[in-house]
């Protein structure tokens, strides 16, 4: 169910399904190969459906974050965008490990989602990494998904969901774009 702040996952990917090359770690953060998966936002600032899709994207008014992927992206030294709240999902908090910024740590992810819902209020929630979603969508707390589906098949590296990850899930398509380099899906999740 669908609640006033949508949580909506955002993800470029291969059509075989990698968010990542092989090898992602810091310093090849993308992984070998994964740069490619983001040549659609060469056109984020233009008129086209690109620059449609990034502003979308940061209109949003809450971010959650897996921490793998908030490590990887330097933790966006504090600020993803516009001063939103960023919701870091992770296994553990160090004693000492001080979020930066609008950043803040949750172990739980119930509490998590409700927090970013609420500071997102009628904008929608942006999800970065597979592990957060994966662990938002099992929850019941994932409302969408929007695929940001790239013509390239990088043959490995790091999969959008782990097959052994659970359940079936039925998806409703509710939006498709056709961008340079990209063809954006959003779909709806049923619970």
């Amino acid at each position: 169910m669908t609640q006033t702040a949508p949580i909506r996952l955002y993800m470029s990917m291969s059509l075989d399904g990698f968010i990542a090359g092989p090898d992602d770690r810091p310093g090849q953060e993308l992984g070998r190969g994964g740069g490619r998966l983001f040549d659609w936002l060469d056109d984020r600032l233009g008129p086209g459906i690109n620059g449609q899709v990034y502003s979308e994207a940061l209109a949003t008014g809450a971010v959650i974050s897996g921490r793998r992927t908030f490590e990887l992206a330097g933790r966006w030294q504090g600020d993803h965008h516009d001063g939103v709240p960023i919701n870091v999902l992770t296994h553990h908090v160090d004693d000492g490990d001080v979020a930066p910024g609008s950043a803040r740590f949750y172990t739980d992810v119930l509490a998590c989602a409700a927090d970013a819902r609420a500071a997102a209020g009628d904008r929608a929630v942006m999800v970065h990494g597979a592990g957060a979603a994966q662990s938002l969508l099992r929850a019941g707390q994932l409302d969408e998904l929007e695929l940001h589906v790239v013509p390239v098949l990088l043959g490995g590296g790091r999969p959008l969901f782990d097959s052994a990850a659970g359940e079936r899930v039925e998806l409703e398509l509710v939006r498709s774009l056709e961008g340079r380099e990209a063809t954006h899906l959003r779909y709806r999740v049923h619970h």
